[in-house]
């Protein structure tokens, strides 16, 4: 956590309540005085690594809620519950964070269910009727993986004492893990052209069908996939246990979801790729080479590295196409981009399509003042055919600015500058932007009623009346 003071004592309490311990018992098991421990859950005295440590060691305690990173993401959720209400200030809702986490953390739940309310009337008004679908099996899959903040660390455990543990001088390469198959579960692999699908499983062949022309580092991840699917699926079922799910299809998806995790935690073994992302600076493509893997699972396992005791930058990882549309979004830390009304138009994410192949960079301030630091490369997926529709999106990792300076793509930039040519302000979705002046902004912002004056054009084609 650094030398930053951490006053979390609302987080504290939380957890103690839901253990179902007194302070003096709490406080007992972790060798502290009670009052000592009213303190912390007081904010009287910040919360120490020491404490922290006897927590985890304790109560086996996923350290990341008492993280910074932890209620910057609940705090960037909350200001969207209440964007657009001027009587709710950022300190209120910041304090609220900080001493009364749970019901900051039903406030957004409870928001979020209003939108699908909202979402639903406006179905109606339109004409839609009144049948409109609740969150699609896709939609409950992605929240279920930004919850737990794209982190399984069962699924990572296993993963790696799978490598660790095999005989072979190379399991991981595409001749071991078809040699995993063959040895242990009797399958075979096989490669044909013109496959109907890039892998396809015959249960009562025991056969691996693989398309033939997936590169290597494609057809190892197909393969871990498959392994996945049956040597890690009784941790993948732990932690499904945790879902609540509307059906059928959700949990499915959830399940590959979970499968290709393991997968990318097999090709890229936690403690391996840790500590060679921090002695390459995180380059993104001498990861992808050492590790026989391909830049968006790169970048994706990037996003995953959040073991308590041995953390990798806080990174989120987003994917984006020509449209705005955001296909993939995982956080270990905040996500501060509206669900809803597509992305900001000024986040250099959307210049990638312009650029192909070339890594772009940008620091970008939120409105709030908070910065980011932007990593963004477009990937074309290869042409089936002639005339064949090709994938085309733009990939991003981002993190606080505060830790840019562990990547090598910040070399050289003044990550402290306030000048408009380096830093660059941009928002959330614009109909959630409290930017006033903004002459890129496509929608008014909700909530805020339009200023509209005939005599008068300004640069921005939306402004709002003063708050």
């Amino acid at each position: 956590m650094g030398a930053t003071k951490a006053f979390l004592g609302g987080r504290l309490r939380q957890l103690r309540e839901g253990q179902g311990l007194t302070q003096a018992a709490l406080a007992q098991r972790l060798g502290i005085s009670p009052s000592y421990l009213n303190q912390l859950e007081r904010n009287q005295r910040p919360l120490t690594a020491q404490v922290l440590a006897r927590l985890n060691a304790t109560l086996g305690t996923d350290l990341q809620p008492f993280s910074a990173e932890g209620d910057t993401r609940l705090l960037a959720e909350l200001r969207e519950a209440f964007v657009g209400d001027p009587s709710v200030g950022a300190a209120s809702l910041a304090d609220l964070v900080t001493t009364s986490p749970a019901i900051a953390q039903r406030i957004v739940a409870l928001h979020r269910a209003a939108r699908e309310a909202e979402d639903r009337a406006t179905a109606i008004a339109i004409g839609h009727g009144a049948d409109l679908p609740p969150p699609t099996a896709y939609e409950e899959v992605r929240d279920f993986i930004y919850d737990h903040r794209n982190y399984f660390p069962t699924l990572d455990a296993q993963a790696e004492r799978m490598s660790a543990d095999s005989p072979l001088p190379e399991p991981l390469s595409v001749p071991g893990l078809a040699a995993r198959l063959q040895s242990r579960h009797g399958i075979t692999l096989r490669r044909q052209k013109n496959a109907p699908a890039l892998r396809q499983f015959d249960r009562d062949r025991r056969e691996l069908t693989l398309l033939a022309n997936l590169t290597e580092g494609q057809i190892a991840f197909q393969l871990a996939v498959q392994i996945a699917l049956i040597e890690g699926a009784e941790a993948i079922d732990e932690v499904l246990a945790s879902a609540r799910f509307s059906g059928e299809t959700a949990a499915k998806l959830a399940r590959i979801g979970l499968a290709h995790y393991y997968a990318g935690a097999v090709l890229m073994p936690y403690g391996a790729f840790r500590r060679m992302a921090e002695e390459v600076g995180y380059d993104i493509d001498r990861l992808g080479r050492a590790f026989g893997c391909g830049f968006e699972a790169t970048c994706h396992r990037l996003s995953t590295l959040q073991r308590p005791d041995a953390r990798g930058v806080p990174f989120f990882f987003l994917r984006v196409d020509r449209a705005g549309n955001i296909s993939k979004r995982q956080s270990a830390t905040d996500f501060h981009f509206s669900k809803i009304g597509g992305s900001c138009p000024l986040w250099r994410v959307h210049a990638a399509f312009d650029h192909p192949g070339e890594i772009l960079t940008q620091i970008a301030e939120m409105p709030d003042g908070r910065r980011y630091f932007w990593v963004t490369r477009s990937i074309i997926s290869p042409s089936r055919h002639y005339g064949a529709i090709r994938k085309t999106f733009a990939l991003a990792i981002g993190c606080d600015v505060a830790h840019a300076g562990r990547l090598v793509y910040a070399r050289g930039l003044d990550l402290n500058s306030h000048d408009p040519a380096v830093v660059t302000p941009i928002g959330p979705a614009c109909k959630t932007c409290v930017r006033e002046n903004c002459p890129q902004r496509a929608f008014p912002m909700v909530a805020r009623p339009l200023a509209v004056d005939p005599d008068s054009t300004r640069f921005a084609p939306y402004s709002a009346t003063p708050a």
